[in-house]
């Protein structure tokens, strides 16, 4: 990632599903958009008693505005990203360029929003659906139960506006 890039939003507990023929399970980490990236870190150098507190304040804050391009969360700036790109082993990052994007969209589930991406990723094309957690069974492993209602389309936008290749 260019070092001058800039975070414009950043969201936490955020699951990511594989929906590939051997895609199992799903991963959480944080979802974030710079000036030309789409970054999903499954780890942070980060302290867990932040990451519990900030969840926490992002849940509230989109159930009282739905919008997906939130300000950057307090605690996590764009040298906490640069630290975690540098340390953080590869395996745990996904880092997509906008214009390794072929398709995006959003869906409405009953049970929450899922934002799906089509793109490549390290030469091979992937497909992924990106929902936002509000509440987790942690036993016998860690796994989402309730997911909100938000407003992917700004993100949506900010993305296809950034593409300089589009179909």
């Amino acid at each position: 990632m260019e070092f001058d890039e800039k975070i414009h939003t950043h969201l936490m507990s955020v699951w990511r599903e594989s929906k590939s023929f051997f895609g199992v399970g799903g991963k959480e980490g944080m979802l974030l958009l710079t000036d030309n990236h789409f970054i999903f870190l499954k780890r942070t150098e980060r302290m867990k008693k932040w990451w519990g507190a900030a969840s926490k304040r992002q849940i509230i804050t989109l159930l009282q505005n739905k919008n997906t391009m939130t300000d950057k969360l307090d605690g996590y700036e764009e040298k906490d990203l640069q630290i975690d790109l540098k340390e953080v082993k590869e395996k745990y990052i996904s880092k997509i360029t906008f214009d390794n994007i072929l398709e995006i969209n959003d869906e409405e589930k009953t049970w929450g929003s899922v934002l799906q991406i089509k793109a490549i990723e390290n030469e091979k094309e992937k497909n992924y659906e990106f929902s936002i957690v509000r509440d987790w069974v942690k036993y016998p492993i860690k796994d989402p139960t309730k997911y909100l209602n938000v407003d992917w389309k700004p993100c949506i936008e900010f993305i296809k506006s950034r593409q300089r290749v589009t179909k």
